[in-house]
Formats: structure tokens, C-alpha cells, sequence
């Protein structure tokens, strides 16, 4: 049986750009749905929209709020992950993000699109 393919999307922008934030998560849902295998990789400010109640301020016109549209990919399969860095960069402590969010190093990035079948950056 073939291996499963991987796509990667690395999110920097973060709360301050709500119009950025929609697009990896609907995505990497997507993708999941034709059974690929999907990663959303926060870094930089990318790592404000995982941290947690931020996420239910995001709503843009008719869209659904990012919440929402969080909840849907982490119940389609999608991994997401936040640069530990990035968390020390901006001062933002570990224990502020959502659970579904894990806390990885940067060798986890660089070993992330090593191995993946596409990347993408947001």
C-alpha cells in the first residue's frame, strides 16, 4: 500500500491579519478529506491565532468564526503545532495556547518539510 501523502502549512500571520488565518485551516481540512495527511505549523505571529480565546474574536462577514472553523480541522485529523521559539520570541507562555495545539522545536519544522509532499506558507 502506497505511503500517505503530507502537506505542511506554515501559518506566520497571526491575529492582527484575521483575513490570512481562514486559509490553512480550510486547507489542511480539505486535504484531510482526500486523505492526505495535514499539518498546520504556527510561527512567528502565526502563533496568536492557537493561543487560547483569541480564535472566537476572528469572524469575518458571513464566514463562520475561526473558531469554528478550528474545531472542524482538528476534528477531520488535522496536527497542528507552534514553534516553541516563536512562543519565547513574542513572550507568550506555554500553557496559553489551546490543548490541540502541540508545543515543538524548530528541528520539528525543518524535519516537517523534509518529509512532506508539498508546503505551503501563510
Amino acid at each position: 500500500m502506497a505511503e500517505k501523502k503530507k502537506i505542511l502549512y506554515i501559518q506566520t500571520s497571526g491575529v492582527d491579519t484575521p483575513e490570512r488565518a481562514y486559509a490553512p485551516f480550510i486547507l489542511a481540512t480539505t486535504a484531510t478529506m482526500m486523505g492526505v495527511d495535514a499539518t498546520i505549523y504556527f510561527l512567528i505571529k502565526g502563533i496568536t491565532l492557537v493561543k487560547k480565546g483569541e480564535a472566537e474574536k476572528i469572524k469575518i462577514g458571513n464566514f463562520p468564526s475561526l473558531k469554528e472553523v478550528m474545531d472542524q480541522a482538528v476534528k477531520a485529523g488535522v496536527k497542528l503545532m507552534v514553534c516553541e521559539q516563536s512562543c519565547m520570541l513574542l513572550g507568550i507562555p506555554r500553557g496559553d495556547f489551546i490543548p490541540e495545539a502541540k508545543i515543538v522545536g524548530a528541528a520539528t519544522l525543518n524535519d516537517l518539510v523534509l518529509n512532506s509532499d508539498a508546503v505551503m506558507c501563510f
